[in-house]
């Protein structure tokens, strides 16, 4: 079975790459915004709070690494959980 469905390279994309990399051709554009950013701490990404409490990702290529399709989609049933309405 193909995983082309797991990686995107858009090349032509104007902020491509989006974060520093000395990869360019294994950059992944899929999840071109994180999904996990709403995780907060848990997302497994390399992050910091800046001094108003913002997450900055700048530094982070977890959703950008082409072999990270599999760990991403793993953890939406916690993005599932953080934004569904508690009774």
């Amino acid at each position: 079975m193909s995983e082309n469905y797991k990686f995107f390279n858009h090349k032509n994309c104007e902020y491509f790459p989006c974060h520093k990399t000395n990869k360019p051709e294994e950059f992944n554009c899929l999840f071109c915004y994180c999904p996990l950013y709403a995780l907060g701490k848990n997302c497994g990404g390399n992050f910091k709070y800046s001094e108003n409490g913002i997450k900055d990702c700048s530094n982070c290529l977890l959703p950008h690494n082409k072999n990270n399709y599999d760990y991403i989609m793993s953890k939406f049933q916690d993005i599932i959980k953080i934004t569904s309405k508690e009774d």
